[in-house]
């Protein structure tokens, strides 16, 4: 199965190349990303330099808008995340996709959450065969319009996940590596 690429590039592969063996943001972006120069240039934009302490990356194939890509950075005293999503259809021109950007303050996550579903081997071996990730910010969650609220305000939140077959091991050990980053600086002075 393949889809076309933005710009009409070429096949987009199903199944996409492992980006955790790569240590540094921008060679993991460029192994996985059918965009990577245009999350680069905007996290760059707001990066500046800082240093990049860990990162995740998310990509996959919706039938209805096509790609979706995601890339959140923790630099110590923020998250920045890059999204891109292809644009549905008749919504734009052929071959349009959006570019956003988030920057989420450090101080705003109130707690992390990390799942992990572990299968046991009939040689007693146990491995992690899911993980998943959610980071619960102070901010409000947005209710669409005429929602009845029932019961008090949602607190927005990060989720990330990854599973054998949606990433593979190392793509698992990579996201519970960033969730671990992202605990360890929550609720330290910013320095």
């Amino acid at each position: 199965m393949s889809r076309p690429g933005f710009g009409g590039g070429g096949d987009l592969p199903a199944v996409f190349p492992d980006w955790s063996p790569y240590q540094d943001l921008e060679s993991a972006a460029r192994a996985y990303l059918r965009d990577p120069d245009i999350a680069l240039e905007a996290l760059g934009g707001v990066l500046r330099g800082a240093s990049v302490l860990g990162f995740t990356l998310e990509r996959f194939v919706n039938e209805v808008n096509g790609v979706w890509q995601e890339v959140v950075v923790c630099d110590g005293s923020r998250l920045v995340l890059w999204h891109g999503e292809d644009v549905p259809p008749g919504e734009g021109p052929p071959g349009s996709m959006t570019s956003s950007l988030r920057v989420v303050p450090v101080s705003t996550v109130t707690e992390v959450g990390c799942r992990r579903r572990l299968t046991r081997a009939d040689s007693g071996e146990v491995r992690v065969d899911s993980i998943d990730v959610y980071l619960l910010l102070t901010s409000l969650d947005e209710a669409p319009p005429g929602d009845e609220v029932v019961g008090a305000p949602r607190h927005d939140a990060l989720r990330f996940g990854k599973t054998l077959d949606d990433g593979g091991a190392g793509q698992i050990a990579r996201l519970e590596e960033f969730a671990r980053l992202v605990a360890s600086v929550v609720g330290r002075p910013v320095l």
